[in-house]
């Protein structure tokens, strides 16, 4: 049986300071923002959705698929080879998991 193909739906990066990304993003590219919290901002360029979380690292961005079935999708990822780094998890707006691929890239798959 071939795998779906997911798109990528989602897009997350690291911020040290919440308020200044936003000011920055909105000032320099048009972004539109929603708050969920202190810790956390989701954006809206026009064509991608995305978010920022606090954090004091400096992290690279974290690439989110969409499934239809999330406990598929699950059980295919770890069927080839990935690594679930984050189980699966409900926040706003649905429930994913995260992975490590075979190089080690994280990425996550959200559903709703």
């Amino acid at each position: 049986m071939t795998a779906p193909k997911l798109p990528i739906d989602y897009i997350e990066f690291g911020a040290r300071d919440i308020p200044a990304t936003k000011a920055f993003y909105a000032a320099a590219f048009g972004w539109e923002f929603t708050d969920y919290g202190p810790d956390y901002t989701s954006f809206v360029d026009g064509r991608i959705a995305g978010g920022f979380w606090t954090t004091p690292d400096t992290v690279g961005p974290l690439v989110v698929l969409k499934a239809e079935q999330l406990e598929v999708t699950r059980d295919r990822v770890v069927a080839s080879g990935g690594t679930i780094t984050k189980e699966i998890f409900a926040f706003p707006g649905g429930r994913r998991f995260h992975f490590k691929d075979c190089n080690g890239n994280e990425l996550a798959v959200w559903g709703e």
